[in-house]
């Protein structure tokens, strides 16, 4: 009984790694070649006890739509401390270069899905009040490069 459960338990872990490696040379194949993407740094500052809803909205729909425009989600994170804990988002998503990024947010803009999302996500008033964005490189010594 014991071999029969050892036996499972590298099936699952050979099979989980299986996913985890097909997943990781997809998000790969998808990334532009080292050193040439550009990362953009982004900051949403919300009205109060909104910032709720533009998690619900990016965990919902943005991320998709981002990926749908040749936008890469990087990570996405909220401060520890108040106030911004309350009202603050900050997500690094990247793009295969600064020209494409502007034809990546340009088409993101019109896109009529993203329309329809934040029209109806905005039916109670608006949810964001300010937006931040820098754009970065990675130097040589990052993971990311």
């Amino acid at each position: 009984m014991r071999l029969i459960r050892s036996s499972v338990v590298l099936a699952v872990v050979f099979v989980a790694g299986l996913v985890v490696g097909q997943f990781s040379r997809a998000d790969l194949a998808a990334q532009p070649a080292p050193g040439q993407q550009v990362y953009e740094l982004r900051t949403y500052y919300t009205h109060p006890g909104k910032l709720v809803d533009l998690n619900k909205r990016f965990r919902d729909h943005t991320t998709r739509i981002f990926e749908k425009h040749g936008m890469t989600n990087i990570g996405y994170w909220v401060p520890q401390d108040e106030p911004a804990h309350s009202n603050t988002l900050i997500y690094v998503i990247a793009h295969a270069s600064r020209e494409q990024a502007k034809k990546n947010w340009d088409a993101f803009r019109v896109d009529p899905e993203w329309q329809k999302v934040k029209t109806e996500s905005e039916a109670a008033g608006p949810i964001v009040t300010k937006v931040d964005s820098v754009y970065m490189d990675a130097v040589d010594y990052s993971k990311l490069k």
